[in-house]
């Protein structure tokens, strides 16, 4: 029997370690409602047209010590009649999946089994810091693992799931900007998970690539999974299943790998052009499961920023950090890397000080992940010799990517954009993209795409470009 490829790994992920599952579900969070409904041209003025000045967005009461921990100054001001961010702005989202049984009481009419709760109060699933720049024409979404080891007021070091339900979105945000060095975070939004559902019905459902076929039962919530592998439209209900899918190698961290890929998967999707029809059943959706302390005027100036904000200026990170040792601790946490936040924030969100030195291109110390969804062996060989080639050292192969590209995506999986682009410059093929959906130790993956194979047919090499 031969041995195997050493730069091959049968986990799929050539760096990390496997990590413990995750007892929860997880799902997406507002950053992929507010991403999707930035991208409605239509929607801005139909905000500014329905009277909501009555029904106010913030559903919950802040102290004045709580609401002194977001900014006070306006976020907008009007032009044109419009709306329009005077300044770069960072909101922090909290997406929560209540179930009857996280809470004290106890419902009237019990079914005998854990019921989702239209509720703003519970642990977090999903936590986003998403910045909107309107200098640098970009948004930003840092997506923080709900399982992140941090202080929480009134609790100490623990999971940052825990601050909205110790301490609300005031204490949320205290200890997300704590976790960050520091960083100022003007306005919060939180939306349960019956708002996503019930926003993907809104807008006739989502495609959406499902990597495997995904089967699942917890009947303690009457939760039934049934999804099949492959492209597809999927409901608000299915959407659901695809985020509380379980069953992930990497846990917390796989299923925020998804919610990028949804979030990317709904913002470059066309829009149906019977949208405005669909309006009252969005607001609708906006107001009975979304707490926020954004004004109706912010709010609008956020989705008008969102329409001319173009796909290349959209970049998904995530908390630099490391699966925790089982020997060392009992829960299973993600620690986070405090020289990497540094890095990250003074690069991406203009904050403090970059002590760990600029983004690297130098391809002797990049390290290179290549996921391939060509289903060629031969090919993938020949792209790995060529990238040795070019002076690239530390390259591994990883398990293939389920989705066939017809483009290759060169992935800034830590934000190492100039990285990404060194390497894009030297294939002469291929986009990059800011997400964190590659390999977790790498500096740059690269998804393999049909482009490769039409290169290396076009040069006339069998084996090397």
């Amino acid at each position: 029997m031969q041995n195997p490829d050493p730069r091959r790994q049968t986990n799929g992920q050539p760096f990390p370690k496997k990590s413990p599952r995750s007892n929860r579900g997880r799902w997406l969070g507002f950053g992929f409602g507010l991403a999707g409904v930035a991208m409605l041209s239509a929607t801005a003025g139909a905000l500014l047209a329905v009277s909501l000045s009555t029904t106010p967005l913030q559903q919950q009461q802040l102290s004045p010590e709580e609401a002194a921990v977001f900014s006070q100054g306006d976020l907008a001001k009007m032009n044109m009649r419009m709306p329009e961010l005077t300044r770069p702005v960072n909101i922090l989202v909290l997406g929560l999946k209540v179930l009857s049984s996280d809470l004290d009481e106890k419902p009237k009419d019990d079914p005998g089994y854990f019921t989702w709760v239209n509720s703003f109060k519970g642990l977090t699933d999903t936590m986003l810091l998403v910045r909107f720049d309107p200098q640098n024409k970009k948004l930003t979404v840092l997506s923080i693992p709900r399982d992140t080891r941090t202080n929480v007021e009134g609790k100490g070091l623990t999971k940052i799931n825990e601050a909205n339900y110790y301490g609300g979105p005031a204490g949320a945000a205290k200890s997300v900007s704590s976790l960050l060095g520091g960083v100022g975070i003007d306005r919060y939004v939180i939306v349960n998970i019956q708002g996503i559902k019930s926003l993907v019905d809104a807008l006739g459902g989502l495609t959406i690539y499902v990597p495997k076929d995904m089967n699942y039962i917890d009947e303690s919530q009457h939760l039934y999974i049934n999804l099949k592998a492959g492209k597809q439209r999927l409901n608000g209900e299915q959407i659901v299943q695809y985020l509380l899918y379980r069953h992930d190698d990497l846990g917390d961290i796989g299923r925020v790998q998804r919610q990028q890929l949804l979030m990317r998967a709904f913002m470059e999707q066309e829009l149906n052009i019977g949208l405005a029809a669909k309006l009252p059943k969005i607001l609708s959706v906006i107001q009975s499961h979304i707490d926020t302390n954004l004004s109706i005027e912010e709010l609008v100036a956020l989705v008008g920023f969102g329409t001319q904000t173009d796909r290349s200026g959209i970049q998904m990170l995530l908390v630099p950090g490391e699966f925790s040792d089982p020997k060392e601790f009992k829960a299973s946490y993600w620690l986070p890397n405090q020289s990497g936040i540094d890095a990250l924030m003074a690069q991406h969100f203009d904050f403090g000080t970059n002590s760990w030195g600029v983004e690297t291109f130098d391809p002797r110390f990049l390290k290179v992940a290549v996921l391939d969804s060509t289903r060629d062996d031969a090919a993938t060989d020949g792209f790995v010799d060529m990238l040795s080639e070019a002076g690239y050292r530390d390259v591994r192969i990883g398990k293939s990517w389920p989705e066939p590209l017809a483009v290759t995506r060169i992935v800034a999986q830590d934000g190492n954009v100039k990285g990404a682009e060194a390497i894009r410059k030297s294939l002469g093929f291929g986009e990059v993209v800011v997400e964190s959906t590659g390999s977790l130790r790498s500096d740059v993956t690269i998804k393999l795409g049909q482009d490769w194979l039409k290169k290396r047919r076009d040069s006339g090499r069998s084996k090397k470009f």
